[in-house]
This record gives C-alpha cells, sequence and structure tokens, in this order.
C-alpha cells in the first residue's frame, strides 16, 4: 500500500510541474498555423522576471502577457522577425534567448571563452611555479664555509662516532 500512495504522490508531483502547461487554452489561437508560429516566436523569447527561462515554458504573469501580446502581433499580421523586433524595442536585446553579435553583446559571447583562457593562462603559471619549486626543494643548498670545515673535521677523525 505504501508503495502503490509513494507511486501515486510521484506521478501527481509529475503532473503538475508547471512548465508543461504554461500556455494555457485561453491564449492559444484558433489558427494552428499562428498558434505554431506563436509558439516558435516564445521559445526564444527570454522571461524576464525567470531565471534563464522561455515565455513558453513560464508560468509567470509577466511571461502570459509578452505570449498574449506575441499572438495579437501575429494576428495584427506581423511577421515573425516584426514581432521579436519589437520585442527587443521595448525590452532590449536580454529578452532574446540567443541574442545578436554585436558590439553590445560581445562580452556576453567571448566572455566565457576570455574566462576560460585567463583560468588556463593562471593554471599554467601556478603549475609551472609549483614544478619550480619541487625542482629547488629536491636540489640541496649548497654547504657554507663553516659547515664543510666541521663535515671535514668528521671525516678527518673517522666519522661521527
Amino acid at each position: 500500500m505504501r508503495g502503490l500512495s509513494a507511486c501515486l504522490l510521484f506521478v501527481l508531483a509529475l503532473l503538475s510541474s508547471g512548465p508543461l502547461w504554461a500556455v494555457n487554452p485561453d491564449e492559444r489561437l484558433d489558427n494552428p498555423a499562428l498558434e505554431e508560429r506563436a509558439r516558435e516566436i516564445s521559445k526564444g523569447i527570454r522571461c524576464v522576471v525567470c531565471q534563464n527561462q522561455d515565455i513558453d515554458s513560464s508560468n509567470a504573469e509577466l511571461a502570459r502577457d509578452l505570449r498574449l501580446l506575441i499572438r495579437e502581433r501575429l494576428v495584427e499580421g506581423d511577421s515573425n522577425d516584426q514581432v521579436e523586433s519589437y520585442l527587443v524595442a521595448r525590452y532590449g536585446d536580454y529578452v532574446l534567448l540567443k541574442p545578436p553579435f554585436k558590439a553590445s553583446t560581445l562580452l556576453l559571447w567571448l566572455g566565457p571563452f576570455l574566462l576560460l583562457l585567463l583560468g588556463g593562462i593562471a593554471s599554467a603559471f601556478y603549475l609551472r611555479r609549483r614544478a619550480a619549486g619541487v625542482e629547488e626543494a629536491a636540489t640541496p643548498a649548497p654547504l657554507s664555509a663553516e659547515e664543510r670545515a666541521k663535515v671535514q673535521r668528521i671525516l678527518d677523525q673517522g666519522g661521527p662516532g
């Protein structure tokens, strides 16, 4: 009985996961072609109040408003590019999940590679210094004149004992 209850709870938890039903039936357009275009556009638009989630799978109120806005623009006859341009004009490039490659987004595109390069350079310097330190530790320091004289006295006497 416990196993059945656990399975039932698991299934309910899976069914209650929100993103699967983010687009409500009342938002959908009657025209399947326009609805398909709206879904396609929505998958490329970032929910500005969520953590890097598209508005198609977001349950946020703002995401719903944006989905409705996209559908309104499509019904008015806008192309997909015109709808995206309209959203970019209102919210900036941040609203796109895949922002364009241009001067203002250069750091966004190249930042990860720069960080990787800097990390590689820092690792190379660290490993090089560490290898030099190991080599230095393996080579004994030369004896001072006093130490050499002491060793010579010990050897002349026939050993330490």
